[in-house]
């Protein structure tokens, strides 16, 4: 499994910890910044790990903000991609099993390192259940072809 990393300044200390978590566990990342607690803008971060996903470079993706919002709103613009928010362990685990999430985003003003740790490990490891929810998350990659948002 290979992961693309990124945060703004509001969440690049658990950007941090996650780093550390993905290099204890063996788990291939690249981080793509931000790489200190300057100010920068989310939406281009989020956007780079989104298309990074979507291209097939890497497996899924990890985004920090402060809240988590900014970025996954910004990577589900991206087509092909499922960003979920998770501040808990249940809706890490459901986001995989029934919406095939391919990016996690959480946010470090609203989770402490601990949490975000076990999030991340529960999101890495579950899979996605596919039957009912294949039916589903087809339907979510139709409205994104729809609206002529899909390059896949």
């Amino acid at each position: 499994m290979k992961i693309a990393l990124a945060s703004d300044h509001g969440g690049f200390k658990l950007k941090e910890e996650i780093a550390g978590l993905l290099g204890e566990a063996g788990i291939k990342y690249e981080d793509f910044g931000a790489f200190s607690e300057e100010a920068v803008d989310y939406p281009d971060l989020a956007l780079v790990v989104a298309e990074a996903v979507c291209k097939g470079d890497f497996d899924r993706g990890i985004l920090c903000c402060g809240t988590g919002i900014g970025v996954s709103i910004a990577a589900n613009k991206v087509p092909g991609i499922r960003a979920a928010l998770c501040h808990d362990t249940f809706s890490a685990r459901a986001a995989r099993e029934h919406n095939c999430a391919n990016v996690l985003a959480m946010g470090q003003r609203v989770i402490g390192m601990g949490l975000a740790r076990d999030i991340v490990s529960t999101w890495l490891g579950a899979e996605f259940l596919s039957g009912r929810h294949a039916r589903r998350v087809e339907k979510i990659t139709a409205i994104e072809q729809k609206y002529n948002r899909c390059s896949r």
